[in-house]
């Protein structure tokens, strides 16, 4: 089941990235530099979209429950930003440091290593179900970041 379920879920998320592609931010020169340290061989794509809320296909109840399953959404999770694609998408509320901004790259250059963004989803939530947040790699190379750049 999962399997449909995460198709569904990719093709919200590139509808959303594309969004974001039109209406958000390019990166100021500093954080162009970020982006290159960070290993992203586009970073003139990468778009910072301001919101109130993260979004999430809330109205589709399959994904909602499959959200919730795996540590992806639920009522003490507060999902600060997300990077889908080259957007990245960031709560207005949020505190956004440099080490966060860092954090969010690392997920952009991860999806450009990936064979496609469907891997990289597929990978990301076959991760957070076998691992957790916390543990799961891509989030421990995101994290990483965050440390380092944190300082800045």
């Amino acid at each position: 089941m999962y399997e449909k379920l995460i198709l569904q879920y990719i093709s919200w998320a590139v509808s959303i990235d594309q969004a974001g592609n039109k209406t958000g931010e390019p990166l100021d020169e500093k954080e162009l530099l970020l982006a290159k340290e960070v290993g992203i061989k586009f970073p003139k794509k990468v778009r910072l979209v301001y919101v109130d809320e993260v979004p999430f296909p809330y109205e589709n109840e399959d994904l909602k429950q499959m959200g919730l399953s795996l540590g992806f959404i639920g009522k003490h999770i507060k999902n600060e930003a997300q990077a889908f694609g080259y957007s990245i998408y960031i709560r207005k509320d949020l505190n956004f440091t440099i080490g966060k901004l860092a954090h969010e790259l690392v997920h952009v250059m991860q999806i450009e290593r990936s064979d496609s963004f469907s891997t990289y989803v597929i990978q990301y939530l076959s991760d957070l179900a076998k691992y957790g947040y916390s543990k799961a790699p891509l989030e421990i190379e995101a994290f990483k970041a965050n440390t380092k750049y944190g300082g800045r």
